[in-house]
C-alpha cells in the first residue's frame, strides 16, 4: 500500500511539471504567433487556473475505476501536450484566429490536469489520513510547477525549442501513466481499454517525434512568402531569414526587421543625421541594432575609436557576426575590433553604465508590447542624455507617421519631456512602408528650427551611401499638411513606466486622422 502511494505522488510531481511547461509552451506560441507578450501569458495562465477548477467539479461525478481513469487522463495529457505545439504551428498558417484554438487548449489542458489532482487525493485517501493526504499531493504538483518552471526557462526553451519541449513533456506523462500501469496492473478493471490507450499513445509519440519538425516547417513556410532559409527560437524571440531571388528578409516574432531589398533606406536615415551633427564621434553607443546593419553605417565615419552596441538576445548578434547572409549585408561589421557587445537589457545597461557618447543611435523595435513601454518612457530618455558628451545627439527610431501616428507624436513629446530639442524626419521605405525618427541634442540655445537648418547644412553627399544625400535629407525633414501638429500632440500624454500609454496608442487604429 505504501508503494501504491508512492507511485501516485510521483505521478502528481511529474504532471504539476509537465502541466506547467505545457502552459508556458502556449503562452510562449501565443506571445510568438500573436503578440503582446504580457497578454497573451496573462490569457492563457487564467484561462488555465479557471479550467483546473473546472475539471475539479468534473471529477466529483466519476466514483468507480478511479486508477483507470486516472491512468487514461495521463495518456490524454500526453497526447494533448506533445501534439500542442504543432498543432498551433500547423494552424496558424490557415486561420487567423489561431489564439481561440491556443486557448482552448490551455483551457482543456487545465481540466484534466484539475480533474486528476481530487483522483489521487481520493486514490491516496486510504493508505493516508486525510490532512497528510492533501498536504502531501498538494505538495508535490507545486514542487513539480517549480520544476518545471525551471525546466522551461534554463534548458527547454533554449536548447529543445517550441518544437520538442512539447513531445517531451507527454513522455513524461505517458511514463508516469505506463508506471501505473504495469505496476498495479492486477489492480485495473477495464484492462483492454487501458492497455489499448497505452499501445495508442506509444505510437502516437513515435510518430510525432518523427514528424513533428517537418510539420511545423512547413507551416511556419506558409506563414512567409519567400523560401525559410534560417530558424531558431531563443529564450526571448523567434529568428527567420527568408530569402527571394537575392534578396533576404529577417523577420523576429514574425514581424519584419528588416529587408535587404530596401534596408538602406532605413539604416541610412537612422545613423548618418546623428553621426553628422555629433561634436565627437569618437566613441559611439548603439542600443539594439543586433542585425550589425546601424554599425555598418556607423564604422563608415573614420574617427570612430570605439563603439558599444548593447542588445539583449546574444543569438542575434552572434548570428550577425557569424550567419554568411548577415554577415555579407552588414559588410563583416560585427567581427570589427572596435565593436564591444553588451548582451543586456538596454535600459539595465543605461544605469550602469559609466561612459559618456558622442552619439546614442536607439534601434529598438516597436512599442507594441507592455515589455518595451521602458524603453520609450521619458526616464529611459533621460539616461540617455545622461550619456551624451557635450555637442552629443541621440537618435531613435519612431515607427511609423502614418500607420501608427498617435505614437510617433507621443514619441516625439516623451523625448521632449526628457530635455531634448527635438527634430522628425520619415522616410518611405517599400517593403515596411512610410517610417519615422526623431533626433535630439540636449541644447538650449537650438531650437527646432536651428536644429533643422543644421541637419539641413550637413554634406550627406559626400558619403558612401546606397540612399541617402542632401536631397534626399530635405525631403525627409517634411511632412506633409496635419500630420505633425502642435495641437494633436497637446492631447497626448507623455509615456512613463508607471503610465505606459504609448502602447495603447501604438495599437489603436489611427487611420481616422486623415
Amino acid at each position: 500500500m505504501f508503494r501504491i502511494s508512492l507511485v501516485l505522488k510521483i505521478a502528481i510531481f511529474a504532471t504539476g511539471c509537465a502541466g506547467i511547461v505545457a502552459e508556458f509552451v502556449l503562452s510562449t506560441l501565443a506571445t510568438y504567433l500573436i503578440g503582446n507578450a504580457v497578454f497573451q501569458w496573462t490569457i492563457v495562465m487564467s484561462l488555465m487556473l479557471f479550467a483546473m477548477g473546472l475539471g475539479s467539479r468534473l471529477s466529483k461525478l466519476f466514483t468507480y475505476r478511479l486508477l483507470d481513469t486516472f491512468i487514461l487522463v495521463e495518456f490524454g495529457l500526453s497526447i494533448l501536450c506533445s501534439f500542442s505545439a504543432v498543432l498551433a504551428y500547423g494552424l496558424a498558417a490557415y486561420t487567423s484566429h489561431i489564439n481561440i484554438i491556443i486557448y482552448l487548449m490551455a483551457m482543456v489542458i487545465g481540466a484534466l490536469i484539475g480533474f486528476e489532482i481530487p483522483l489521487v487525493m481520493r486514490l491516496n485517501d486510504a493508505h493516508e489520513e486525510l490532512k497528510t493526504n492533501i498536504a502531501a499531493v498538494m505538495e508535490k504538483d507545486y514542487y513539480g510547477s517549480l520544476l518545471g518552471g525551471l525546466f522551461f526557462a534554463f534548458f527547454a526553451l533554449p536548447y529543445l525549442g517550441l518544437t520538442y519541449t512539447p513531445i517531451i513533456l507527454g513522455a513524461i506523462n505517458f511514463l508516469v501513466a505506463s508506471l501505473l500501469l504495469w505496476s498495479f496492473f492486477h489492480l485495473i478493471q477495464k484492462k483492454n481499454l487501458v492497455v489499448s490507450a497505452f499501445a495508442a499513445c506509444c505510437l502516437f509519440l513515435i510518430f510525432l517525434a518523427v514528424l513533428a519538425k517537418p510539420i511545423i516547417m512547413y507551416s511556419e513556410q506558409r506563414q512567409y512568402k519567400d523560401k525559410i532559409i534560417y530558424a531558431q527560437q531563443t529564450p526571448y524571440q523567434k529568428i527567420v531569414i527568408t530569402q527571394w531571388k537575392e534578396y533576404f528578409w529577417l523577420f523576429i516574432n514574425g514581424q519584419e526587421q528588416f529587408s535587404s531589398f530596401d534596408e538602406e533606406k532605413y539604416h541610412e536615415p537612422l545613423v548618418h543625421p546623428a553621426m553628422k551633427l555629433s561634436a565627437n564621434r569618437d566613441k559611439i553607443l548603439i542600443l539594439g541594432g543586433g542585425d550589425g546593419l546601424a554599425l555598418r553605417e556607423v564604422l563608415k565615419y573614420s574617427d570612430v575609436k570605439s563603439v558599444t552596441m548593447v542588445d539583449l538576445d546574444p543569438a542575434m548578434t552572434d548570428l550577425a557576426a557569424k550567419h554568411s547572409v548577415l554577415v555579407n549585408i552588414n559588410n563583416a561589421s560585427m567581427n570589427d575590433p572596435r565593436l564591444k557587445v553588451v548582451n543586456q537589457d538596454a535600459g539595465a545597461f543605461l544605469k550602469e553604465d559609466d561612459h559618456y557618447y558622442g552619439a546614442v543611435i536607439i534601434d529598438l523595435p516597436d512599442p507594441d508590447t507592455i515589455e518595451l513601454m521602458h524603453l520609450y518612457c521619458v526616464n529611459f530618455y533621460r539616461l540617455v542624455a545622461r550619456h551624451l558628451r557635450p555637442g552629443g545627439v541621440m537618435v531613435t527610431q519612431a515607427t511609423s507617421p502614418y500607420f501608427s501616428r498617435q505614437a510617433f507624436l507621443c514619441i516625439i513629446k516623451t523625448i521632449k519631456e526628457a530635455g531634448f530639442t527635438c527634430l522628425a524626419y520619415h522616410n518611405q521605405i517599400p517593403t515596411m512602408g512610410e517610417w519615422g525618427w526623431v533626433l535630439g541634442v540636449r541644447d538650449a540655445a537650438m531650437d527646432e528650427q536651428i536644429l533643422k537648418q543644421r541637419v539641413l547644412a550637413a554634406d550627406f553627399n559626400g558619403l558612401d551611401t546606397r540612399f541617402l544625400n542632401n536631397d534626399a535629407m530635405v525631403s525627409m525633414v517634411h511632412f506633409g499638411k496635419g500630420i505633425i501638429e502642435q495641437n494633436q500632440m497637446d492631447k497626448l500624454k507623455v509615456n512613463t513606466q508607471l503610465n505606459p500609454i504609448l502602447q495603447r496608442y501604438y495599437q489603436a487604429n489611427t487611420w481616422d486622422m486623415y
